[in-house]
């Protein structure tokens, strides 16, 4: 018979917090030393957030780019979230502790794959997830996150054909949610998609009465077993407001720390996948808090982008900022 992972669970947090690490301290001092702003995606790992100035999903973490006053802003998450505060902030210097740390949404799409597209239809909208580089960025039309896509896609006007890249998932619900038709790209997040309907199914019958909550870069599948689906800002407002002590999380697993930071009194299970008994990125988790220090000290890897490039993403970058306050 096969056995399968069991979800990990994690219990509400002590009422006191844990200490620091030294290593962490030296983070905060270092950050002080060079006029420094940490921000860290919800995916992150604990330590990490731990020392960040803002943890937050793509769209909140935009928003800080571009009002940060410091000097130096330091991005612990992936290569084109990093490219997005140097679009929207082109005077400060951008560190990023792992040039490598990718995304497979971002592979999917390239700049050469997307003019190809607008070639053969000049008339298509591209609405692009920000999960894409800076040179997709600077051929798109308007830029959406999971929180705003719904929002950015009714903006567009009806008589206007759409063209969603490079998330089918992400567009795939935004489609259900607003009824447009859009022409999909065929990319995926490949650890969203590690989901299943089978694992999500073993959890809740682990957890019996405990409600699901679920990212829109899930399949559809997926989905559809969920109580709610939602970017991972809305799942912190929407952990808030269950009466069930316990909740099913099926997103990257590091959003749970700052699930069981800002909602203590819940227990909170990571739904597992077929392989595992919860769900990492890989691209996510090249960060490190001994990297995040390297950085600090060495004064990179720094985030370089050709102005050409630059300025043709800020402008649809900067029209979603504008379209979702």
């Amino acid at each position: 018979m096969p056995t399968f992972p069991v979800p990990d669970v994690f219990p509400p947090l002590p009422a006191s917090p844990l200490p620091l690490s030294e290593l962490q301290r030296e983070v905060l001092e270092l950050k002080k030393k060079n006029d420094a702003i940490i921000l860290a995606h919800n995916y992150q790992c604990e330590d990490i957030q731990g020392v960040a100035d803002y943890v937050g999903d793509s769209l909140g973490l935009a928003y800080k780019a571009a009002e940060a006053k410091a000097s130096t802003i330091v991005f612990c998450g992936v290569h084109f979230m990093a490219e997005t505060a140097k679009i929207v902030n082109p005077s400060k210097r951008v560190l990023l502790p792992v040039l490598e740390a990718g995304c497979s949404l971002a592979d999917s799409c390239t700049p050469e794959k997307l003019a190809a597209a607008k070639a053969i239809n000049p008339a298509l909208k591209v609405v692009a997830y920000i999960n894409c580089s800076a040179a997709v960025k600077a051929l798109s039309d308007v830029i959406c996150t999971s929180g705003n896509a719904c929002k950015i896609v009714e903006r567009i006007p009806a008589d206007q054909e759409i063209l969603f890249v490079p998330d089918q998932n992400l567009g795939q619900w935004v489609a259900s949610r607003t009824g447009r038709r859009m022409q999909l790209w065929p990319g995926s997040c490949y650890a969203h998609v590690q989901f299943t309907p089978s694992a999500l199914l073993r959890a809740k019958a682990a957890h019996p009465g405990a409600p699901v909550v679920a990212h829109p870069e899930c399949t559809e599948a997926v989905r559809e077993l969920a109580d709610e689906v939602c970017s991972t800002e809305r799942m912190v407002a929407w952990a808030k407001q269950q009466t069930s002590k316990t909740l099913i999380v099926t997103t990257e697993s590091g959003m749970i720390h700052r699930l069981r930071r800002e909602v203590p009194d819940k227990t909170f299970v990571a739904a597992p996948t077929d392989r595992c008994s919860c769900n990492e990125c890989r691209y996510m988790k090249m960060n490190t808090l001994q990297k995040l220090r390297d950085c600090l000290v060495n004064g990179g890897p720094e985030i370089k982008l050709e102005e050409s490039v630059r300025a043709a993403a800020e402008i649809p970058l900067r029209r979603m900022l504008e379209w979702s306050r």
